[in-house]
This record gives C-alpha cells, structure tokens and sequence, in this order.
C-alpha cells in the first residue's frame, strides 16, 4: 500500500498485502453473495494475521496505519458476510 510518500515497510504486511488484495480481487469478481461471502470468511483469515503481528508496536504510526487498514477491512468482510 502507498499514498503519498507513506509506505508500511512490516514485513507481516508486505507479506499479508498480495494475499489480501487477491482475495479482495475474487470478491469484486464474485456474482452471488454467497460467494462473495465465502472469499469474505477467507479474507478474515488474512485480516486476523495482521491483527496478531508479533511486531505490533503501540504508539507506532506504522502499526497504527496498519490496524487502521486492517479494521477497514475486518469491516466490509463483516458486512459482506451479514448480507448472506
């Protein structure tokens, strides 16, 4: 992910950024909700790894961009699964 000049340099989150936004490719691609849902439980998955980084550094702005992301995520997956 970069905006502007900012970049996450975590190794957890260079390594969980292709993944995710793989699954977050099926789930635009995907026709039902059911299967958008499916791809959402999986995304879950890989949004939770993220929120158990060894790493995490409380007061950290790199962490804090990273939990931010993550929440985002943790709450279109929890929407796109309570539409099924």
């Amino acid at each position: 992910m970069e905006e502007g000049n900012s970049k996450i340099t975590c190794l957890t989150f260079q390594k969980q950024e292709p993944v995710i936004k793989s699954i977050t490719d099926k789930i635009n691609k995907a026709k039902g909700v059911q299967e958008k849902a499916g791809f959402a439980e999986e995304l879950q998955k890989e949004i939770d790894v993220l929120f158990s980084c060894s790493n995490y550094k409380e007061g950290s702005l790199e962490c804090g961009s990273c939990r931010f992301i993550a929440n985002l995520r943790k709450i279109t997956t929890d929407a796109i699964i309570k539409a099924k």
